[in-house]
C-alpha cells in the first residue's frame, strides 16, 4: 500500500508541531495537492505535472506525508486516493478556466484499482471539455508486477475515459522483459536512484540508457525522476529520454502557483535563451 505513496514524501516540507495522522488530515480537511512539473526533454517545455499530497496544519506549517502516512489504515489510504483523483480532476478545470491546460498524473496504490470505483468516478466527475487531455495513474512496479490481469482489466476500463497507467519506479522491482510486454502502460518512470549522477556513474548511465531503449522498443515514453543537475539532464537528453522532472526544473508547488506561471508564459514575450545557472528562473520559460 505504501509503495505507491512513497513519492508523496517531500524533502521541502517543514515539520509541524504535535502528532498528525492521516485521519486528522482527511477529517479536518487539511489536505492539499501540490504539483511538480514534467518537462519534455527535447523541446524543454512543460507537458504535465505530477500531483503530490500535502497537509496544511492550522498553525500554517506544511506537514510532510512522512508524518501522517505511516500507520494509516487501508481504508484511510483508499479515502486519500479517492480524494486525490477527484481533486486532480477539479484542478484541471481550474487551470482550464484560466486558459491553460496540462496533463496531470496521480499516484495510485494497486489495491485502489480494485477497491475504488475509479471508472465510475471518471465517468461522473471527469471534465467534459473536449480539450481535457486525460489523466495518468501511476502505480509502482513492485506492486503491479504480480497483478497483470488486474492491470490489463483496469487499463481497458480507464482507456474509455482517456486515462492511462504509468509504471512508476521502474527498475526497482526487477520485472522481466517478458512480463513487461504484457503490462498496459503508457510511460516507464525511471527510478531516481538510477537518475542520480547518471552523467558520471557508469552503472547508472548504462541502466538509464537501457531503460530508455527498452521503452522505445515496446512503444512507451520514458520519464526520469529526481533530476537535480544540468549534467544529469544533458545525459538523459543524450540517451533519448522523453520526459524529466526534478528540483532542477521546479519543486512541487500549489496549484495557484502553477497556474500563475502558465498564465505568465502565455502573456509574456518570447523568452530569451535560458541561463543554465539559474534553475529557479527555468520553468516559466518552458510553459506552453
Amino acid at each position: 500500500m505504501f509503495g505507491a505513496m512513497k513519492k508523496l514524501f517531500a524533502r521541502d516540507c517543514g515539520p509541524a508541531d504535535g502528532k498528525v495522522t492521516l485521519d486528522d488530515v482527511l477529517r479536518r480537511n487539511w489536505f492539499e495537492l501540490w504539483y511538480q512539473p514534467k518537462i519534455d526533454l527535447r523541446t524543454m517545455r512543460l507537458i504535465g505535472a505530477e500531483a503530490l499530497v500535502r497537509a496544511r496544519h492550522p498553525n500554517g506549517k506544511m506537514v510532510p506525508p512522512g508524518v501522517f502516512l505511516p500507520g494509516a489504515s487501508e481504508q484511510q489510504m483508499l479515502a486519500l486516493t479517492e480524494r486525490v483523483i477527484l481533486q486532480a480532476l477539479r484542478d484541471w478545470e481550474a487551470c482550464a478556466a484560466h486558459g491553460v491546460s496540462v496533463k496531470f498524473s496521480v499516484n495510485v496504490p494497486v489495491s485502489a484499482l480494485v477497491k475504488l470505483p475509479i471508472p465510475r468516478m471518471l465517468r461522473e466527475e471527469r471534465p467534459r471539455s473536449k480539450s481535457w487531455p486525460g489523466l495518468i495513474m501511476e502505480v509502482t512496479e513492485d506492486e503491479i508486477i504480480h497483478d497483470l490481469q488486474i492491470a490489463n482489466e483496469v487499463a481497458a476500463a480507464l482507456r474509455t475515459f482517456n486515462c492511462t497507467l504509468a509504471l512508476d519506479d521502474f527498475g526497482a522491482g526487477y520485472s522481466s522483459l517478458a512480463r513487461l510486454r504484457q503490462l498496459p502502460f503508457s510511460e516507464l518512470k525511471i527510478d531516481r536512484s538510477y537518475v542520480m549522477n547518471c552523467n558520471s556513474d557508469k552503472l547508472n548511465a548504462g541502466l538509464c540508457e537501457t531503460i530508455v531503449e527498452l521503452g522505445k522498443r515496446v512503444g512507451l515514453k520514458t520519464v526520469a525522476e529526481g533530476i537535480e543537475t544540468w549534467h544529469e539532464c544533458h545525459k538523459l537528453q543524450a540517451v533519448g529520454c522523453d520526459i524529466g522532472q526534478g528540483y532542477l526544473f521546479a519543486k512541487p508547488m500549489p496549484l495557484g502557483q502553477l497556474i500563475g506561471m502558465m498564465c505568465a508564459r502565455l502573456t509574456a514575450a518570447p523568452a530569451a535563451a535560458v541561463s543554465q545557472t539559474a534553475p529557479g528562473d527555468f520553468i516559466p520559460k518552458f510553459i506552453r
